[in-house]
């Protein structure tokens, strides 16, 4: 059996005080695969790979460092992007 996967990647335009919060959400959901955040003028500040598959509370001990630095990085920003690449299952073939 072999599953086909599309990747997606979603883009949010955020405050510094929002950032924190939203990357914690998404490695809660725990379908993410990497992380990006941007200053303003968009240059690539931290990339962030969040392929370990664990989800909840889990998750937020195993990234602990990360969202350390996270927020380290949000109290400089006033604005950022923040992209999300999600790997999405298509379809299973049999």
């Amino acid at each position: 059996m072999v599953e086909n996967t599309n990747n997606r990647t979603e883009e949010f335009k955020l405050s510094g005080e929002e950032l924190l919060k939203k990357v914690r959400e998404i490695i809660e959901d725990g379908n993410a695969r990497r992380v990006i955040i941007k200053n303003s003028k968009g240059k690539t500040l931290i990339e962030i790979p969040l392929t370990i598959g664990v989800v909840g509370g889990a998750a937020l001990t195993l990234f602990a460092p990360v969202l350390v630095a996270v927020g380290a990085i949000a109290g400089l920003l006033t604005k950022c992007t923040l992209i999300v690449e999600k790997v999405e299952k298509v379809e299973k073939i049999e």
